[in-house]
């Protein structure tokens, strides 16, 4: 059937479809779970590790789980990945992370979250998330790209088994996907624990799921294609600068995984937030300064670019395929957005409001 579809329509806009779909699950699901990496540091940092801790252990487990699971099974190979065969940046993904980490603070919330937010109607999460966008396109290849590369070579690792964790720590897929199992099982029961509703670890769970069909979905089509095609999954910062470039510059935009993706995920958070009666406007107010989102988003569009990914696509699409720099990376955000939540929460109540 997928032979079919590409021979009926073309590798791209099969791509582009997968993205929308994948886009539409993941979108869903982040929304009704309330998927977020900003709240779950933020528990962690206060000492007080509860429901959104959870969810984003579920979310992680559950891609790490189901990822390695399906290469076992034979289903999947991301040895090609961008994130595992080019060379990676170490000193990006350490000063990268850190600055994304702080940045979501600053703008309460991912680029993910910033995403699923603006289905709802909140227009500070759009303000900010064009921030981010037009950052990245800059850091990308534009007046920033030179710091970026900059930054970037200081410390990099060649592509290929150095660049997987599971390499540096001697373990094989079987063990790893039965350890990744285990970390679900003792995820959803931490949740319970926490009265997180079964609904919301369900919706946790397909988070994760989102992220394995995309990298199934994309490895399938790259067997069936004989044209090259990236095998890629969930990741937001990049798509979201091409979404948006495509908007502004391309008429005739070539479609492509990640031009479905965003608008999937869009659509996904704007349905379930019209089932569930949480679309509302917000704005900008004195308890939500302009400067402080505007800041965290010029941290994140830079910070995601030299860290090789968002919260999700290094955290998550990265991590569930053991590359290093996405380890390193997802670890040093966490850092970053403990440190800014402390700093913050230690300033006056004018300054740290939100």
């Amino acid at each position: 059937m997928l032979n079919s579809l590409i021979d009926l329509y073309g590798d791209s806009a099969v791509m582009c479809a997968a993205g929308l779909l994948v886009g539409l699950l993941f979108g869903a699901a982040a929304a009704h779970s309330k998927f977020c990496l900003r709240a779950a540091t933020v528990e962690v940092s206060e000492a007080q590790p509860g429901p959104r801790l959870a969810v984003w252990l579920v979310a992680f487990f559950a891609a790490l789980a189901t990822v390695q699971g399906t290469i076992l099974l034979g289903a999947l190979d991301t040895s090609d990945a961008r994130q595992l065969a080019a060379t990676g940046s170490m000193s990006g993904a350490i000063v990268g992370g850190l600055m994304f980490g702080a940045g979501m603070i600053l703008a309460r919330g991912c680029v993910s979250r910033l995403l699923v937010l603006s289905a709802t109607g909140n227009l500070r999460a759009i303000v900010t998330g064009l921030v981010v966008t037009i950052v990245a396109q800059a850091a990308l290849s534009g007046a920033l790209s030179p710091l970026r590369e900059t930054l970037a070579l200081l410390w990099t690792i060649p592509g290929g088994s150095t660049r997987s964790v599971m390499t540096t720590l001697g373990m094989g897929v079987p063990l790893l996907t039965v350890i990744a199992a285990f970390a679900l099982m003792g995820a959803l029961i931490f949740g319970r624990a926490h009265r997180v509703p079964l609904s919301e670890l369900a919706a946790a769970t397909l988070v994760g799921l989102a992220v394995s069909v995309g990298w199934v979905a994309t490895y399938a089509i790259s067997q069936m294609s004989f044209e090259v095609i990236a095998v890629q999954s969930v990741t937001f910062t990049g798509p979201s600068t091409d979404t948006l470039m495509a908007l502004v510059t391309a008429p005739d935009v070539i479609p492509s995984f990640g031009l479905g993706l965003v608008p999937g995920v869009f659509i996904g958070a704007l349905l379930t937030a019209l089932i569930k009666g949480e679309a509302r406007i917000q704005r900008f107010d004195a308890d939500s300064p302009m400067e402080r989102y505007l800041v965290g988003g010029v941290l994140m569009g830079f910070g995601s670019m030299l860290a090789g990914g968002c919260a999700v696509g290094a955290g998550m699409a990265g991590g569930s395929i053991m590359a290093l720099t996405a380890w390193v990376a997802v670890f040093c955000m966490w850092v970053g957005a403990m440190i800014t939540h402390r700093w913050m929460s230690s300033r006056p109540p004018m300054v740290q409001s939100v």
